[in-house]
């Protein structure tokens, strides 16, 4: 083998070196679309926070918008993956509603993050021709409703909530509660306030069904 392949071989075997860490580079982009929102935050302004330059980050992500949706997703799984299977495996459905409640109130208000939930604040003020963020924010905001229903669904399988509850509005509120506290946690609200508030979700369901009297 000629010293040419043997450095090709070599190079494909250890792969080229990243110049940067991408997990590290989505978590400081996304700090700075929490901050300012998508379309304020410029291009500088998210390579500076990367520390990287332009070309690198083109090269990694296609383009700001696209960089913003993959920031998106890691944040939905970063913050609210685990919560999230954690209320639809709890098989209370009182219990599940109040601790989400109260583990998104401590979520939003993460010393760790900016305030508030990324989806709600993050992407106002979009562009109508960013199609592709538009949408992928709505489904995002409907995922988290369709949650909500198909766990109060279950409740009223498992007769833990009358059968006649109207769900689609049941899930619409608690989602509205859910995105309430985004904006109130944005305003600076003390952690306790916001899980005075967060503690009424609970409140939003229909009371406990009585059990029968023994004879």
């Amino acid at each position: 083998m000629t010293a040419k392949r043997v450095a090709h071989a070599t190079s494909q075997g250890k792969g080229r070196p990243r110049a940067f860490d991408r997990a590290q580079a989505l978590t400081r982009a996304l700090t700075v679309f929490w901050r300012k929102g998508y379309a304020p935050a410029s291009v500088a302004d998210l390579c500076k926070a990367m520390e990287i330059n332009p070309p690198s980050l083109y090269a990694a992500f296609g383009n700001k918008a696209s960089l913003f949706l993959e920031a998106l997703r890691h944040y939905e799984q970063t913050y609210w993956e685990a919560p999230s299977r954690r209320f639809m495996a709890n098989p209370d459905v009182y219990a599940a509603v109040d601790s989400f409640f109260r583990e998104a109130a401590q979520i939003l208000l993460s010393p760790e993050t900016p305030c508030g939930c990324m989806v709600v604040l993050a992407a106002i003020n979009i562009s109508e021709e960013e199609k592709a963020i538009i949408e992928t924010v709505r489904e995002l905001r409907l995922a988290t409703k369709h949650m909500f229903s198909d766990r109060l669904r279950q409740a009223i399988q498992d007769g833990q909530i009358p059968p006649d509850t109207d769900v689609p509005a049941l899930a619409g509120a608690l989602n509205t509660l859910l995105e309430g506290l985004s904006i109130q946690a944005r305003d600076g609200l003390f952690q306790s306030e916001l899980k005075a508030i967060a503690a009424h979700a609970v409140r939003m369901l229909p009371p406990r069904p009585t059990m029968p009297a023994a004879r």
